[in-house]
């Protein structure tokens, strides 16, 4: 019996143990650091354009009026370029316009649209359409008549360099065929005068074949005196006349 308060007393020491060991760790216990709150998204920028009127006749004005939110940097197209994130101006569109508010800001960008119509700008004529140039069009600007001396039919320098160049013509062009026309100034007989553009018109035809151009490509005529290309008495005027003229394609005899 004597030895039951020893063992009370080392109850209650590792008792009084038990509660300073549980003690101190409560003691030692830090709690976690509270989560900071996300950072703030900056907001989208917003805003808006009008146009009054919206529709105006030709030389006339509009009004173009805009706000903006969260905006930093404003571009209002066509031709307006920068602008304050509030304002108005004034337009004078010469036809049909859609005008654009550009906003860009730290949240993003975004755009508004107005509209100016033009009411009464007269359609922009239609481009004429060239025509092609034919063979015909080539043969009567390119092609050079041969002149002749007074009662004359043989090719003179001047005859021989034009006829030169038709053939040169002719022979970049096989398909193309022609008439010698033989014309004469109005002095002698209408019968001499036809005789004497025959030979006229027969001779450029024998300097051509002889250049390389077929005969088949060509016809002759004579007019004579018939059909003169200047009626005054003068000699210039005669020897405007005497010639050997080119049409395009061959004549009927």
């Amino acid at each position: 019996m004597k030895s039951h308060p020893r063992r009370l007393v080392i109850l209650a020491a590792i008792l009084g143990l038990a509660v300073i060991g549980t003690t101190s760790c409560h003691k030692k216990a830090v709690p976690p650091p509270a989560t900071p709150p996300p950072p703030a998204v900056p907001s989208a920028p917003t805003g808006s354009l009008t146009a009054e009127p919206s529709t105006i006749q030709s030389g006339q004005s509009a009004t173009l009026t805009w706000t903006s939110e969260n905006a930093t940097d404003l571009e209002l197209e066509p031709s307006l370029g920068k602008v304050q994130p509030q304002g108005s101006t004034t337009v004078s569109p010469q036809q049909s316009t859609t005008y654009t508010l550009t906003l860009k800001g730290p949240g993003g960008e975004n755009s508004y649209e107005a509209r100016v119509t033009v009411a009464g700008v007269p359609p922009a004529p239609a481009a004429e359409a060239t025509p092609p140039v034919t063979e015909q069009d080539l043969f009567e600007q390119s092609v050079q008549d041969a002149y002749f001396d007074f009662n004359r039919a043989n090719i003179r320098p001047d005859a021989r360099a034009a006829l030169t160049h038709d053939a040169h013509f002719f022979e970049a062009h096989p398909s193309i065929n022609f008439t010698i026309e033989g014309h004469c100034d109005d002095r002698g007989t209408e019968e001499y005068n036809l005789g004497l553009g025959e030979r006229r018109a027969e001779a450029a035809k024998r300097f051509l074949a002889n250049l390389g151009v077929s005969a088949s490509r060509i016809t002759t005529i004579s007019y004579g005196k018939d059909r003169p290309f200047c009626t005054e008495q003068t000699p210039a005027c005669w020897q405007e006349n005497r010639r050997d003229h080119f049409v395009f394609g061959s004549e009927t005899h």
